[in-house]
């Protein structure tokens, strides 16, 4: 029989071969990912490697450029980058060389309903407000929950604005202790959190709320009352309130890593109908748009739908015209 060290050089093997593959073709989130996962680096040591270096980067954005949800823009951050290729015993230049032969600089993918009229710099700017906000929450990016299914219903008003969304996930921990989640909103143009509410439906009750009025974005922790262990499953559903905008035109979800089943529903108020609808996607809130497709918008039930069977890194809406 072969000894475990045999098995441990082998496994040692794979990840470097993995982590030169990635180094050569990209993306850098998954470049970093293999290499942070090489040296066998929690990222609270990452973070504490790069502070000696005297950069200050946290550990939720180490957890957002390795899942390829945000990447690095920022003279700063870009410190971090060439200090990350010597703590974690890389080429010089080799992630540099993968952000610069990127297609543009990627910004957020926000896991919130992304609407009509936000511009890539609101984008970041809203990445950076929830940044922020998970920090005060101290929730890391995943929570410590991979998702095999979300479905998502969202609700148009008869002025046609955002009235509200409610959603359903279906999730597996994969460490033990996970006992919440923590849900991002964010609402159309001229929107006002703090006149949103939120609500806890099934299997769940509400913890803490967190509001910032410029981006328009809510976070709720929503709360398990149970802990899970590493391979558990829960569903839980939860709603947010909204209807504090003016119209409405599209609703994107973002996806910061791949996963399991996305359904999305668009029901219009019936004296509020749309003359068309489409699907699309987007690889990033900086990238140009595609995978549109016309959807057929069900008159008697006044709704249209998409169904991703598994979702991929970045983000997939629904838009439609009015008149």
């Amino acid at each position: 029989m072969p000894h475990a060290t045999q098995h441990a050089d082998a496994a040692e093997d794979v990840a470097a071969a993995e982590l030169d593959t990635v180094l050569q073709g990209g993306p850098f989130h998954a470049a970093l990912r293999a290499a942070i996962a090489a040296r066998g680096l929690p990222l609270q040591r990452v973070q504490h490697h790069l502070s000696r270096h005297g950069v200050k980067v946290g550990v939720t954005s180490l957890s957002y450029w390795q899942q390829g949800a945000r990447r690095p823009q920022r003279p700063e951050s870009l410190r971090a980058v060439r200090a990350l290729e010597e703590i974690l015993h890389l080429p010089d230049e080799s992630l540099i060389r993968l952000l610069e032969d990127s297609e543009g600089r990627e910004g957020a993918v926000p896991a919130a309903g992304h609407p009509a009229g936000r511009s890539y710099r609101s984008s970041l700017e809203a990445s950076d407000v929830l940044e922020r906000l998970h920090a005060e929450l101290e929730c890391p990016l995943d929570g410590g929950l991979h998702a095999l299914g979300h479905h998502e219903r969202v609700r148009i008003g008869a002025r046609r604005e955002l009235l509200g969304r409610e959603s359903q996930h279906i999730v597996r921990a994969h460490r033990d202790g996970v006992d919440r989640f923590v849900a991002v909103h964010q609402g159309d143009p001229g929107c006002a959190p703090e006149r949103m509410t939120v609500h806890a439906l099934e299997n769940c009750r509400v913890g803490r709320v967190r509001r910032h009025h410029d981006t328009g974005v809510l976070v709720a922790e929503f709360l398990f009352d149970t802990r899970l262990r590493a391979g558990d499953t829960f569903l839980f559903r939860y709603a947010v309130e909204d209807g504090t905008a003016d119209v409405s035109r599209e609703y994107v979800r973002g996806f910061g890593a791949a996963g399991g089943q996305y359904a999305l529903q668009i029901r219009f108020h019936e004296q509020a109908l749309p003359v068309r609808c489409h699907r699309f996607t987007q690889h990033s809130a900086a990238a140009p748009r595609g995978g549109r497709q016309e959807l057929p918008l069900s008159f008697r039930h006044h709704s249209v739908h998409l169904v991703e069977p598994r979702v991929r890194s970045g983000l997939v809406g629904i838009g439609w015209d009015w008149d």
